[in-house]
Order: structure tokens, then C-alpha cells, then sequence
């Protein structure tokens, strides 16, 4: 046998063996069989679907954290037998594309895009720093570049999309070597607004409120004023730049008028909720556009009170009022089981699902539902038989009604007319008042995708064969990940273990906790408090004793893009790195 095909061969053994190691990893990790809780991810909502992308995650019975390299979604067009969106794993991306967690997916409902923006690497992170958009239609990740220098790259900060305007917004979060290469010296958080406009694929980096620097909070849009409102509150100050975070205080909110691109504080009045960060929330109104209520869930706490939340509070705008909303029951205190990290996406209106996260004080070692995937709806309105805010997915359900808790506060009716439109102490500043009295018009924006796409060495991940012998490799490789991607597109359901020390719920309008769901009623869920499993420990202030990380490089950009909805999650760093994210009561680690 002659050198050149000798080598061929080797080359071809060497392939074939690195894809069956590959495909044997891959089925240890499947992301539906082998879920046990994810936390840190991104996720966005475009037509009927609410796409999951990245964090980190763990499998089966396993303590240590990996990162989440799927994109996953589950289908809010329907309602599996559990009472939640039925979850997939079956669509494009490849090891080209960053797997990051503290990100955001920048929805564009006009184009059918994805675009993913900032977040830091738990592991080295690739070499390019281009901008990557997912094209929902084609199923497929472009590249549109690196964004200009001086739009760095930050993590858990707080940002939306507004499609109608094709505008992209991320406030603060943290800059560090997790997610800047070459970054030198502590962490510290950003006082910068990006915004990024998505038909021409510019950037701008504008100014926040004032110099501080702010992490970790959360952000969502509202339609009032000339063009709407970016509504920022909650998380933390970072006052000396060094990365030690210090709580700010709920009520003090920070609204952008993205029109006249002008910043305005308010203060509010009613059930302040505690400080805190990491947390999630969503935007609802009425159709009369009398109030705009921003739910909010869970959260970290800060230090001596770490412990964090397990509980809804609602800012009604525009009399900037908090209420504490109908979770948990008490008047006073948190929940149980204390969460952090999850993501929030409002969907049609009426109802908020809650993905994933870490408890915090967890002491049993505990998985976040499989059988559902860590999802967890709130019914805004409490439409259901049960007038319960944790119930089953309604798919149908498309109109927000406000429930009494928040009528009780500012009067009006479940579809509006609220009688109480102004903040007890008056509006901070005249021209908030003027632009809290107004209606952003719905825009007129058309889609702008191409039809022909980009060229072909924008498209991430193609690759041509130069001989036999790779040609065969990557066929065989081909027919191992035709089945197994023939396996993720299949919808598997993961039977629920069996019972121990278990009680029943009650039935499937509602529960009385996130943490104790009975979803189709009958189901039992054992009663032991949900747990944290950690693996590599980081230290109490924020990025310091961090694991030196690479991180990617930020340059210059190219062609155009779209954008994506609210994330106020929170920093890992802040506690344990390997928190594990555990939504409900589910399958015990022995």
C-alpha cells in the first residue's frame, strides 16, 4: 500500500473515530433525555415559538456544569399532555457559533432573525468576534461581522428589541475577560447603552442615565411616549468600578425615551420589593393603553442577605406603583425556594413563561422538571378555574385582563379605563408626563431579508471535502448525526420518577408555587426542597477569583440584522458558579 493511500486511511480513521466520540458525548448529553436543569441561557419569542439558546446546563445525574451548546424551543402554538409547550432540540448550530451565558437574543419578528449579543464563555471562547444572527426561515447562522471597537461585548446586563422600530437596546452588564479578549484588571460594569439598528446593521454607543455602571437589573419596552419607553430598574451599582456591586433600590426607575433618545428618572411609590438582582419580567398593558404592569419574579439577594427571592411583585406604570402580587400568598416574606437566573418572555399578552434558573438555598440535590423542561407559566390575569397566577399553558389565550390586585390599586376595569394614571408624589420631570400621556405608534416596518442571503463565506460553518478519503469520513459521520438529529426532532417525553415522600397537587388550573406544580392534575412531586449542586466555587464579590477565561474580540461589523425582547437576568459569578438551576421539585441525584 503506497504512502498517499496509507495516509488516506489514517485520515479517514481518524475522522470516522473523532465523530463516534463526538456522537457518544452528544448522547450522553441529549438535551431532552438527559435534561436536568439549565440556567443563565437566552431565549426570545418570535411567531409560535420561544427559542432557547445557550447558558449553562446539567445532565442526567451529573453535578458539574456544562455549557449549553443547543438551540431548543418550545412550541407556544400548543399544550402537551403536562400543560406546557412541548419542547424541541432539532435545530441548526454548530461549534462555530458562540455558546454563551449572560447574553441576549435580540428578536426580529419582521425578518424571522435572531440575534445573538453579548454574554460571557464559561470555557475558551472561539477566536472571531462576529456578530451572528439565526435566520429562523432557513434554518441556518450568518455572520455579520464584528461590531465596531468601541462597542464591547458585556455580559448580564439588561436589554430588549423592538421589531416594529428594528431597534436593539443593551444597558450595562458586566465587562470582563469572560467576555473581552485582551481584558485586563478587575471586572467592572458598564454605564453604556448599545443600541443597534437592525435594517442597516449599525451600532451606537450611547450614554445611560448617568456614569454609573449597572449590572444585572432588568429592562423591558413599553408603548408610550413619541416611539416608546425602555423601562430599566433593579440590580446594581457598580460605584468604584472594581466589580463589587451594590444594590439598586426598586424604587428608583430609569426610563428611555427611545424617539428623542432622552433618559428620565422616576420614583415610585407602594410595596417597594427588597433589592435584588439576576431576576426576570415581562410587560403587559391593556388595549386602552391606561397601564402598562411589569410582573417580576425570583431574584438574587445581596449580601448579608444572599438567600434571594421567590416571589411576584408588579410595577404598574404610569403611576409607578409596586404591588405585591398574589405569590406567595402571605403579605409578608419570600417563598420557599428562593430562584435566580431564569428567563422571562411575555407571550400573546396574557401569560409570562418562566425557563429555568438556580435556587439558592437549596440543601436536596434535585432536577428542574424534566418532563417540562424547567418551563413554569404565570398567568397574568389569572384566567383559569382557579384564579391561580402559576397554572397550565393556554395556548389560546391571547387577551390580558388586569386581575384584581392591581385593579384594587389604580381602579378601572379587567380591559382598562384605570383610574389612577399619575405617581402619588407627581411625575419627576414635566416631560415624562407629556410622554406617559401618549401612544407609540405601532410602525410600519417591512421585512428587508434578502432572498439570495449573504455570500457563501458569511454562512458559519461550511466546509468543502478535498479528497476520498474526507469525503467518506464526513459521510459517515453524516448517517451518525442523520440519526441522532432524526432522535432530537422526534417529541420525547421523559417519564416523571418515581414517587418518594411525595404529595398530590391539586388540580390543573393552578398551585399554589412554582415549585410544587401540578400541571394536569393527579401528578405527585416530591415534597423535599429543590437543591443546588456546584462544582467550581467562585467568591462572594462578583468577578473576582474568577476562572481566567478568553473571551472575544470586538472589531468592526458589516451587513444588517434584527432583534429580540426583555432579559434582566442576573451574574453567576455572584454566587456559585455551579448554582444549580432547579424551577420545581423533580427527579432526585442520588
Amino acid at each position: 500500500m503506497g504512502a498517499p493511500t496509507m495516509f488516506s486511511w489514517v485520515i479517514l480513521s481518524i475522522l470516522l473515530l473523532l465523530c463516534l466520540i463526538n456522537s457518544s458525548a452528544s448522547a450522553q448529553n441529549d438535551p431532552i433525555k438527559n435534561f436536568c436543569r439549565r440556567w443563565g441561557h437566552q431565549s426570545a419569542v418570535v411567531d409560535g415559538r420561544l427559542y432557547i439558546d445557550g447558558g449553562l446546563a446539567n445532565y442526567q445525574d451529573a453535578t458539574n456544569n456544562v455549557t449549553n451548546t443547543f438551540l431548543s424551543f418550545n412550541d407556544i402554538e400548543s399544550a402537551d399532555k403536562n400543560g406546557m409547550p412541548p419542547f424541541y432540540a432539532n435545530l441548526s448550530k454548530n461549534d462555530t457559533i458562540p455558546s454563551v451565558n449572560g447574553g441576549i437574543l435580540w428578536e426580529d419578528s419582521i425578518n424571522k432573525r435572531l440575534y445573538l449579543y453579548g454574554g460571557e464563555y464559561y470555557s475558551t471562547p472561539p477566536a472571531s468576534a462576529d456578530f451572528y444572527s439565526y435566520d429562523i426561515l432557513y434554518n441556518k447562522w450568518v455572520s455579520f461581522g464584528a461590531p465596531p471597537q468601541e462597542v464591547q461585548a458585556a455580559s448580564y446586563g439588561a436589554g430588549v428589541s423592538i421589531s416594529s422600530r428594528g431597534e436593539a437596546y443593551y444597558y450595562g452588564g458586566w465587562l470582563s475577560n469572560a467576555s473581552i479578549k485582551g481584558w485586563s484588571g478587575p471586572p467592572r460594569a458598564s454605564s453604556g447603552l448599545i443600541k443597534y439598528e437592525m435594517d442597516s446593521n449599525s451600532w451606537s454607543n450611547l450614554t445611560g442615565p448617568d456614569e454609573m455602571g449597572r449590572a444585572e437589573g432588568a429592562m423591558v419596552f413599553v408603548p408610550a411616549g413619541d416611539g416608546g419607553m425602555l423601562v430599566y430598574f433593579g440590580g446594581g451599582q457598580d460605584l468604584y468600578g472594581n466589580g463589587t456591586l451594590t444594590p439598586q433600590s426598586l424604587d428608583e426607575i430609569y426610563l428611555f425615551d427611545v424617539a428623542n433618545a432622552k433618559w428620565y428618572t422616576q420614583k415610585t411609590t407602594g410595596d417597594t420589593p427588597n433589592d435584588r438582582r439576576r431576576f426576570c419580567g415581562g410587560a403587559t398593558w391593556t388595549k386602552d393603553h391606561s397601564s402598562y404592569n411589569i410582573y417580576i419574579y425570583g431574584g438574587g439577594g445581596f449580601a448579608p442577605e444572599t438567600t434571594g427571592y421567590d416571589d411576584i411583585y408588579i410595577l404598574t406604570i404610569p403611576s409607578f406603583q409596586w404591588i405585591r402580587g398574589p405569590y406567595p400568598t402571605y403579605s409578608n416574606g419570600t417563598g420557599t425556594y428562593p430562584k435566580s437566573m431564569m428567563s422571562c418572555n411575555v407571550v400573546n399578552d396574557a401569560q409570562m413563561l418562566v425557563i429555568g434558573g438556580t435556587y439558592s438555598n437549596a440543601t436536596d440535590k434535585f432536577c428542574d422538571v424534566p418532563i417540562i423542561q424547567g418551563a413554569h407559566n404565570m398567568n397574568l390575569g389569572r384566567q383559569n378555574k382557579d384564579n391561580a397566577i402559576w397554572g397550565a399553558y393556554q395556548p389560546n389565550l391571547t387577551t390580558y385582563v388586569v386581575p384584581i390586585d392591581i385593579r384594587n390599586v389604580i381602579g378601572g376595569k379587567t380591559t382598562g379605563a384605570a383610574t389612577k394614571t399619575v405617581p402619588a408624589g407627581g411625575f419627576d420631570a414635566p416631560d415624562l408626563a407629556v410622554q406617559m400621556d401618549r401612544t407609540a405608534p405601532t410602525g410600519d416596518r417591512t421585512a428587508t431579508q434578502p432572498s439570495s442571503g449573504l455570500s457563501s463565506g458569511a454562512i458559519a460553518g461550511i466546509a468543502v471535502g478535498s479528497s476520498l478519503a474526507f469525503i467518506l469520513a464526513l459521510a459517515g459521520c453524516g448517517v451518525i448525526v442523520y440519526r441522532r438529529r432524526k432522535y432530537y426532532s422526534q417529541d420525547h417525553v421523559v417519564a416523571a420518577p418515581p414517587p418518594q415522600n411525595h404529595m398530590v397537587m391539586p388540580g390543573a388550573g393552578g398551585w399554589a408555587s412554582p415549585v410544587a406544580p401540578s400541571y394536569n392534575g393527579g401528578q405527585t412531586w416530591p415534597t423535599h426542597p429543590p437543591s443546588e449542586l456546584t462544582s467550581e466555587q467562585r467568591s462572594p464579590d462578583m468577578h473576582r477569583g474568577m476562572s481566567p477565561k478568553s473571551d472575544i474580540q470586538i472589531t468592526r461589523n458589516t451587513k444588517g440584522a434584527r432583534p429580540a425582547e426583555l432579559e434582566g437576568e442576573g451574574n453567576i459569578h455572584e454566587y456559585q458558579e455551579g448554582l444549580s438551576p432547579l424551577s420545581e421539585t423533580s427527579q432526585q441525584i442520588h
